[in-house]
């Protein structure tokens, strides 16, 4: 049977506010994720090539700049693989986590929203990485519920290709923790290896989906966390 493989491509480097939850920083990549990009999505079509996959377009992409900048660089490298040329479209579904009316806030600032709100408690030390925790704001969203909408949108979207004799590969570009959390809901990832995983910058993840909710990784590394590591996107 043809196999179904969707990459997993993190955004490249960007311009980024320091000590800012990211999810929804407007920032362009910066001149490391252009490169970072580049070198990626020539790496991708030498193992489009050797394994003989048909690429399957549009490339989906998260609506955030630096995603979409990414998702550019990747279609013009590999453009030429498509006799119809390979588009971008762009999706909500996509997105990083949400910090809902706390977006570009520094961590410091939102955590002064919430001391300052008689509604709510502390959150924990480790609020940002923690998988299960939803900042109490409107609009607001845990890792997990992001994943869970990001895994969504891989399965409807995998499960909807038509029937090919050929292996194909679609290209999905957004963020590394919803990538993460969206592994675990696809079965990809235990709960425990997210605290310990991350994704490199560009560099694909790629998963095999299967049948109905059955997924696997096939290729691709995720990268190791130090311990003190800085939690971003």
């Amino acid at each position: 049977m043809a196999r179904l493989i969707a990459a997993l491509i993190r955004h490249g480097d960007y311009q980024q506010q320091p000590d800012t939850p990211s999810a929804q920083q407007p920032y362009p990549l910066n001149s490391e994720g252009k490169v970072q990009a580049l070198e990626a999505a020539r790496g991708l079509r030498d193992l489009i090539r050797r394994n003989d996959w048909r690429l399957v377009a549009p490339i989906d992409s998260s609506r955030m700049l630096r995603a979409w900048q990414t998702a550019e660089i990747f279609a013009a490298t590999l453009n030429d693989m498509i006799p119809s040329g390979l588009d971008i479209e762009s999706f909500d579904d996509l997105a990083e986590r949400g910090v809902g009316c706390a977006a570009n806030l520094t961590t410091a600032q939102i955590e002064s929203v919430l001391q300052r709100d008689p509604r709510f408690s502390t959150p924990p030390v480790n609020w940002k990485a923690d998988s299960h925790y939803r900042l109490p704001l409107q609009g607001a969203e845990s890792l997990l519920e992001a994943g869970e909408r990001v895994a969504g949108h891989l399965l409807q979207t995998m499960a909807a290709l038509p029937v090919d004799d050929n292996d194909r590969i679609k290209l999905f570009v957004g963020h590394g923790a919803a990538f993460r959390h969206a592994a675990c809901h696809l079965g990809v990832l235990a709960c425990d290896q997210l605290s310990q995983l991350s994704m490199h910058h560009c560099q694909p993840i790629m998963i095999e989906y299967v049948s109905g909710d059955h997924w696997r990784h096939v290729e691709g590394e995720w990268k190791v966390r130090p311990g003190d590591d800085e939690f971003t996107d």
